[in-house]
């Protein structure tokens, strides 16, 4: 026991900074949906309860009493009060400071700043959204007292709050608290008091709370006798048949803290070597912790309905999205929760759910393609990480993947579409990357591909750079960058009906040779352009350097040392080129041939989105342009 539990004086403290910010938000801004605090509190008495069924393994004697688990709601029309209770695991004083005066989780902070940033009138949509959890309790409640004993302790304490600005603990005798749980008393405030109405209760819990797996029950008045208002029965154990779809929506609303409705539900009971039961569900909105950096689960795993993890890690990184519980019959109970993470029945069951959460994804894909079309908006940015990541699943996740192409720069295009309707002498699936595809579709390193009718595909994810640089290709075809390397485009007929240009002439080959001498520092090479119908030119990465944008993100995040010359490539029918080609030949002013010649490299450069390597450099020689332009030379 610490020492700070020794002591039995009253002692009041602040509450941590963004604890304050957030009960300030949400006693102003909330109100819209309240309601919501019900289900917050129900679902920490359950996941207490939870806590001490799996505690209890170690320890048999914490529940020698032998009462089954359930969660009690008394509600005091005449005292305005409204009491939630639980038996189980219960709080000492120090795990009362850390969990009711500090915020712990990051969802917490995305509600704080989302809900900083929202108009008043519409903050009440991010409740729930965010874990916010006991907290909500003070958007009814003037005062909060919360009476715990953990199990197995000889302490019992007393929690108590007004929300504005800090909160007292002091012990209390063994008999005011649970013999080890806790007791939530919420006084409500005046624009409140409806919450002290029995029937109001009962409708919120069988809203929001039927799924839960522990018991609920409620006294409507003191010295009422409780009735039942849920079961307490696992969801997943029951028979689909059983189960509406309100009951899945409910419990989906419950284990995400989301309000949205789920995009798919899959359940499932996988029998054969290994028996578990399955629940799970893609969500119809983005979560807010979607790209976290963690990347953590956020799923549970009960081992013979007791909870061993929160966030266990049952699906790879790429499925992050999906929300699910899985109960195994397989697993120990008697190790720790670490070394069933690492056994072999573990990573059987994540190999499971993840082959059966794509498969359900596919079938989405195939039989409802609008209903798909959301999930990928909302998730194909993380799906497609597992192309780089799961070389195993690649070609399945290439059924379901949607992209935008220069023939669908909405978006939705799939490789089986687009290996179906390849040009004439087209040998592969080209593409070029970016972080904006309205930008990637005015690159001037498409015209060429336009001209010919050849789709590309336009890829905006700042995942698309890894992924396509690993992928040996699709269907037979493989994938080929247009910003690296040579076109490889002239056998494709042009829709025009019109012969591309065979030989350079000598104009232009003094030109390349110009122009690759003046700017050696900056270009490998200087050639004639397949991809090139409109603008003048553009650069290209050499055939075994890195991407053009793959080198940029690198570059950004110090991966690479020095950046690989690239080459560029000009239209020798462009007006701008022929007359540096005439202006050469009749050595006209150099100062201006070299002027333009740097000003070719860095409009390049600004065209696919990149900045002049020396902005002042390109400053001064647009300047020296300009005059020269309006003089009339």
């Amino acid at each position: 026991m610490s020492a700070a539990e020794t002591s039995t004086a009253p002692q009041t403290q602040a509450f941590a900074a963004d604890v304050s910010r957030l009960l300030h938000l949400m006693t102003h801004s909330v109100y819209s949906d309240r309601d919501i605090f019900v289900r917050e509190l129900i679902s920490n008495a359950a996941d207490a309860c939870e806590k001490m069924r799996y505690e209890a393994i170690a320890h048999p004697e914490w529940a020698a009493d032998g009462a089954p688990f359930a969660i009690q709601i008394a509600v005091d029309p005449d005292g305005k009060r409204l009491t939630f209770s639980d038996n189980g695991i219960g709080m000492g004083r120090d795990e009362m400071v850390d969990a009711l005066g500090t915020i712990a989780r990051s969802g917490t902070r995305a509600f704080l700043d989302k809900l900083g940033s929202e108009e008043k009138d519409r903050s009440g949509s991010l409740i729930g959204q965010f874990g916010i959890g006991f907290y909500s309790a003070f958007m009814v409640a003037d005062e909060v007292d919360v009476f715990s004993r953990r199990a197995g302790a000889n302490e019992a304490w007393r929690w108590t709050s007004d929300g504005k600005g800090s909160f007292t603990i002091a012990a209390v005798a063994l008999d005011e608290a649970p013999e080890h749980g806790a007791r939530v008393v919420l006084h409500l405030n005046p624009e409140s008091e409806e919450y002290a109405d029995s029937d109001k209760i009962e409708r919120i819990v069988r809203q929001h709370s039927s799924a839960i797996a522990i018991p609920i029950n409620i006294a409507g008045k003191p010295g009422d006798e409780s009735k039942p208002l849920s079961e307490g029965a696992a969801l997943w154990t029951k028979p689909k048949a059983d189960i509406t779809q309100d009951e899945y929506t409910d419990f989906y609303q419950t284990l995400s803290g989301q309000f949205d409705d789920p995009a798919l539900t899959i359940h499932w009971r996988a029998e054969g070597r290994h028996e578990y039961t399955a629940l799970a569900f893609v969500p119809g909105e983005r979560p807010m912790d979607l790209f976290d950096p963690a990347r953590k689960s956020r799923n549970k795993l009960y081992v013979r309905r007791v909870l061993i993890a929160e966030n266990a890690d049952l699906a790879p990184g790429w499925l992050r999205f999906v929300r699910f519980v899985v109960d195994s019959a397989d697993l120990p109970l008697n190790v720790s929760r670490e070394m069933i993470q690492q056994s072999a029945v573990f990573a059987a069951i994540k190999k499971g759910v993840t082959n059966r959460i794509l498969q359900e994804l596919t079938k989405l894909a195939e039989a409802e393609p609008e209903k798909f079309a959301k999930v990928w908006e909302n998730f194909g940015a993380v799906l497609k990480e597992g192309l780089y990541e799961d070389p195993e699943r690649r070609d399945a996740i290439y059924k379901i993947a949607r992209f935008a192409t220069t023939s669908a720069p909405e978006g939705g295009r799939t490789l089986g579409a687009y290996v179906k309707d390849l040009r004439e002498n087209q040998t592969a699936i080209f593409y070029l990357t970016g972080d904006d595809s309205r930008r990637l579709a005015a690159s001037p390193q498409l015209e060429g591909f336009k001209a010919r009718g050849v789709e590309v595909l336009l890829l905006a994810d700042p995942v698309d750079s890894f992924w396509i640089g690993s992928a040996a290709g699709f269907d037979g075809k493989p994938f080929k960058s247009v910003s690296q390397g040579a076109a490889d485009i002239k056998a494709i007929p042009l829709l025009s009906g019109d012969k591309p240009a065979e030989e350079v002439d000598a104009a232009t080959a003094s030109l390349l040779a110009y122009l690759k001498q003046t700017l050696e520092r900056e270009v490998a090479d200087a050639r004639i352009s397949d991809r090139l119908t409109d603008s003048a030119a553009c650069l290209v990465a050499p055939d075994f350097a890195p991407d053009r944008h793959l080198e940029r993100l690198l570059s950004a995040h110090g991966r690479v040392a020095e950046r690989t010359k690239p080459i560029l490539e000009v239209n020798p029918r462009h007006p701008i080129v022929l007359s540096l080609g005439r202006r050469l030949r009749d050595k006209a002013d150099k100062s201006l041939l070299d002027d333009a010649a740097w000003l070719l490299v860095d409009e390049a450069r600004l065209m696919e989105g990149d900045a002049p390597r020396d902005a002042v450099a390109f400053a001064t020689r647009l300047s020296r342009i300009m005059q020269k332009a309006l003089d009339g030379v």
